[in-house]
């Protein structure tokens, strides 16, 4: 008999094998230790028993996993994308399980028409085991889809953020289906007073956590920062998560709940990022753990047997989720090709079906004889996720021919702001950096171009009157409508290796004369970005470096402290000429609510400040707010005087902290 030793180091060593042979595959870690869980199963070499403690302990895989859901989930970024979450993911989750149970009474009843008592191919499931296998397949890899769209630069694009809205809702519905699942096996009955009770217990629990939690969260976790121990942190972290889902269990409800809220808890802290770090680990260990008793439990001969269930299983869930989804997707008003990859995303199983599946099982809801078919076919699925996500340009290119057109309308749209410059300057990235680069160049009068994919960013920016538009910069199509042949050089503001590299490749094949400037981190990747073409690399620790060496410097009397004094004094004056930023997604942090940031307000037909004076109708010192600059209706950008008389279509460019800018805006814009 193996010693508890003997199997650690067993399930160690395949873990480690998966993760390495997925790597040189190019294919997800998810997926390594699937296959080694059926390799090492007791249904192939079984080296290893799919024991009570080792699930228990797989258990904790799938709480961290919640863990590092609730902190995703805080209330802003929830209500910013709520048409999204409770509108398609919504939509996406309930019509998948609907759908699945009537399927299951039309094929039961086709069935008894024909004859057969328990149906085809084996079919012997109830309505409950309908309702729980569509919970497990209407759930889509979050793991992999965001980890190729993190790749592909699309989380901030048309579809991206669709995709997001949808995956965040089935992690959120989950939590509902882990109290609901258990509860099926009951009479009717008995099943309506244990999900009452639960939805009671939940609720009540819910509302005494998150109404009081958030303060005594952050007040203890304040606490235990001023000790300054990393080791006493981590331990806390670990016992509020273990101890919220202790407490959940405690109560009647699962594992997870618990977890989750202590995410969400966490996330309303300043510590959220900190704890995400801390915590990635043991949430990506025990996760392993959980997949490899997830594949143990695949039987490789019931695949043989049934390869035509297992390929039914595998297709038909797929083309459905496809369907769904761009039917939905296209119902909230995404363009034909958005929709097509909103669904060509989302139409693989996903981790937490395994979770639900594995359940429903073990509540005996799903036979045994289907659990190898119906694994099987969701890691086929998933399989062939990356090929899909690869390959869904072309996809998509060839069913919509829409889509197409609308391509070439956003290339035109850039083309169209760059037809005239020459000897101008491409800015991809329209964050901070961007935004300073683009006044320092208008202050020299060089005209520039720049790309950003966040819509919100953009579509500020571009009211302001700056030359900014939506485009993907590593795409040669955008970086040729924004006119790279004609442009004395090109920056990359945004310290992304594989994005820049991407860039690089194309400017050097198609504009090899343009100079590129790249922003990066440190120097780690400095030779690499030389090596890809970069004629400039800024790396901002050596920066950084250099500014506290000439400092340094100075302070021992070397004789070039005038100039290193005069380049002080300049780049004082320029941080306050550049204080304020547009806000884009990406800037949500935890600061973020006392820095200063810029805001664009176009005064309305009917506002009351309509023919008033500007500074009669904006008390900046009153409201803590600036007027930067104001474009009038006509195009022309002027200097902000208190005598200038507001019209309507006047852009105020305004900057303050969030607040301050809210309210002044709802003075403008006050009937």
């Amino acid at each position: 008999m193996a010693s508890t030793l003997d199997l650690t180091l067993l399930y160690l060593l395949a873990a480690v094998v998966g993760v390495v042979l997925c790597r040189l595959l190019k294919l997800p870690p998810m997926l390594g230790y699937l296959a080694v869980g059926v390799v090492i199963g007791p249904n192939a070499l079984a080296l290893a028993k799919d024991s009570a403690g080792v699930r228990y302990l797989a258990e904790f895989g799938v709480v961290f996993l919640m863990f590092v859901i609730g902190l995703e989930f805080n209330l802003p970024k929830l209500k910013s994308m709520r048409s999204l979450v409770f509108g398609l993911g919504l939509g996406q989750v309930s019509l998948t399980i609907l759908a699945t149970l009537l399927g299951h009474l039309a094929l039961g009843g086709a069935m008894a028409w024909l004859g057969h008592e328990h149906g085809l191919l084996g079919w012997g499931l109830h309505w409950q085991s309908a309702v729980a296998l569509g919970g497990a397949l209407a759930m889509s890899s979050t793991a992999i889809v965001v980890k190729m769209m993190a790749d592909r630069l699309e989380l901030e694009s048309e579809h991206g953020r669709r995709v997001m809205g949808i995956l965040l809702f089935q992690d959120l519905a989950v939590v509902p289906l882990l109290v609901l699942i258990p509860a099926l096996g009951d009479s009717a009955s008995e099943m309506t007073r244990t999900l009452l009770v639960a939805s009671l217990k939940a609720g009540a629990l819910l509302v005494i956590l998150l109404a009081g939690g958030q303060r005594v969260m952050h007040l203890w976790l304040d606490l235990v920062a001023r000790r300054k121990s990393e080791e006493l942190f981590m331990l806390n972290i670990l016992l509020v998560t273990l101890g919220l889902a202790w407490l959940t269990e405690h109560f009647g409800l699962s594992l997870a709940l618990g977890a989750f809220v202590a995410g969400m808890l966490i996330a309303e802290t300043d510590y959220k990022h900190q704890v995400e770090t801390d915590i990635r680990p043991f949430h990506d260990v025990l996760l392993g753990l959980f997949f490899i008793t997830i594949g143990m439990k695949l039987d490789w001969r019931s695949l043989v047997d049934s390869w035509g269930l297992v390929l039914l299983l595998a297709t038909l869930p797929v083309l459905f989720k496809l369907g769904l989804v761009t039917s939905l997707a296209k119902w909230f008003g995404a363009p034909t090709g958005v929709a097509l990859r909103t669904g060509l995303y989302l139409a693989q199983a996903g981790e937490f079906g395994f979770v639900l599946l594995s359940l429903a099982t073990q509540e005996k809801l799903i036979p045994r004889q289907l659990e190898s078919p119906l694994l099987a076919a969701m890691v086929l699925s998933m399989l062939a996720t990356p090929l899909i996500i690869q390959y869904s340009n072309r996809i998509v290119n060839r069913l919509s021919s829409t889509d197409w057109m609308m391509q070439s309308l956003a290339m035109t749209k850039i083309a169209s702001k760059a037809i005239n410059t020459e000897r101008h300057v491409v800015i991809c990235g329209y964050g901070r950096s961007g935004q300073n680069l683009a006044r320092m160049l208008e202050q020299e009068g060089i005209p520039y171009v720049a790309l950003d994919l966040d819509p919100d960013r953009v579509q500020q920016a571009a009211a302001a009157g700056q030359n900014v538009s939506f485009g993907d910069a590593t795409r040669l199509q955008s970086l040729v409508a924004a006119g790279l042949s004609r442009a004395s050089a090109l920056v990359i503001t945004y310290p992304d290796t594989l994005s820049a590299k991407k860039i690089l490749h194309l400017v050097r094949e198609h504009a090899p004369a343009v100079p590129v400037a790249v922003r990066t981190i440190d120097d780690a990747r400095l030779d690499a970005l030389q090596a890809a073409g970069a004629t400039v690399v800024v790396p901002e620790a050596i920066e950084g470096s250099l500014m506290l060496a000439s400092q340094t410097l100075a302070l021992v009397g070397v004789p070039i402290r005038r100039v290193i004094r005069l380049v002080q004094d300049q780049r004082m004056a320029r941080y306050g000429l550049l204080r304020g930023y547009f806000h884009g997604a990406d800037d949500d942090g935890v600061d973020e609510g006392e820095l200063q940031r810029l805001q664009s307000v176009t005064v309305m037909a009917g506002a009351a400040c309509l023919g008033q004076r500007l500074g009669d109708s904006l008390d900046t010192e009153t409201l803590g707010v600036a007027v930067v600059s104001v474009r009038q209706a006509g195009g022309r950008v002027v200097i902000p005087e208190p005598g200038l008389t507001l019209q309507a279509g006047d852009t105020l460019v305004l900057s303050g902290r969030p607040q301050d800018l809210a309210r002044a805006e709802s003075l403008l814009l006050k009937g």
